[in-house]
């Protein structure tokens, strides 16, 4: 089969030719249709998150159909589709999976990077953290659910009942974030890169009440704030941002360094909170609301083998939305590359 390999931390994927993997017990053989690029790929890509397995499939963002079972496999049937996240395994054991924490498991397994993911024709996944896609997407269109959305979902959740929201970084989560947060009768107030005029028209076109520069001061101070950019040095500037009593949740797996700032930002039970990983849960409850609100996704496509390409619009900031890739399975399934046009 075709995957995009990584060898080496801070190299090119290297587009191989590579034995299918064979499912094992309670796993699940899937033909990949799309994986959605996530910045995490980019983290793992360049060696800020270390230890990988090498050589290593990227992709966690995946969603194809199940062409063969291993032993003992009733949750699944050929021909089903599924989305397979970024968390792939957990024990079921410890204090943590036993206590509905399991995105906190010490032992736990990561699709795309502790074990291999989707940037391939197919790929193995544990049936336990398979999910069903709704019908009503397509292919591509759902791919970013399975990060994007449901790291959103989750970061929204820590935000509790706050009212006016803020989000940093007007990418692949937040766009679909900002839809959940509007359905929930909140209001959201979008933080871009300076001189992101794009990104901040795409954010008064999902309901944004205000969109500005991430070094702004909203019109309002916010009850929470939720940072998908991984940048340490939003932090202050989001605790700037929020009232007494509000809460910044810091929405990615990897920051950089969080500058000093003077304790009068977090006076007055101020909080900072990160997100770490996903829970089942959270896919049984996001999946299943993201059709009744509607969650739509904004994609651009491009095949497989140009997935470096898709790497490096990520990390130019040139993607809206959320960047997908088509294996050839996906695109004779009626998702047409659309390259940097979106979708």
């Amino acid at each position: 089969m075709q995957a995009m390999v990584l060898t080496a931390p801070r190299s090119r994927l290297v587009h191989s030719e590579v034995p299918p993997p064979v499912p094992g017990a309670g796993q699940v053989l899937i033909q990949v249709r799309a994986c959605a690029v996530c910045r995490t790929d980019l983290h793992i890509v360049d060696g800020e998150l270390t230890h990988p397995k090498l050589p290593l499939i990227i992709g966690h963002e995946i969603v194809g159909v199940v062409a063969g079972l291993g032993k003992d496999v009733d949750r699944f049937r050929p021909g089903d589709r599924v989305g397979v996240p970024w968390l792939g395994w957990t024990c079921g054991v410890c204090q943590y999976c036993r206590t509905g924490r399991e995105n906190l498991c010490d032992r736990a397994e990561f699709t795309g990077y502790t074990i291999d993911g989707g940037y391939a024709e197919y790929t193995v996944a544990d049936q336990r953290f398979c999910f069903p896609i709704p019908p009503s997407y397509g292919d591509a269109e759902a791919a970013p659910l399975l990060c994007a959305g449901l790291i959103g979902y989750r970061s929204l959740a820590k935000a509790g009942k706050a009212r006016r929201i803020g989000l940093y970084g007007f990418g692949a989560a937040a766009h679909l974030v900002a839809q959940v947060a509007r359905f929930q009768g909140r209001e959201v107030y979008a933080f871009t890169r300076p001189g992101d005029s794009a990104g901040q028209e795409s954010a008064r076109s999902l309901g944004a009440v205000w969109a500005g520069a991430s070094d702004r001061v909203p019109p309002e101070l916010l009850d929470a704030a939720i940072l998908f950019a991984p940048a340490g040095a939003l932090v202050p500037l989001a605790l700037k941002a929020v009232a007494k009593g509000g809460v910044v949740v810091c929405g990615g797996i990897h920051m950089s360094d969080i500058p000093s700032f003077p304790y009068e930002l977090l006076w007055g039970e101020r909080t900072v909170c990160s997100v770490a990983n996903l829970t089942r849960r959270d896919g049984a409850e996001f999946l299943p609301l993201a059709p009744r609100v509607p969650v739509r996704s904004q994609v651009q496509t491009l095949p497989l083998h140009e997935a470096n390409a898709g790497l490096e619009l990520l990390r130019a900031g040139r993607v809206t939305g959320a960047m997908v890739l088509l294996t050839p399975a996906g695109m004779v399934k009626g998702n047409p590359p659309t390259g940097c046009a979106g979708g």
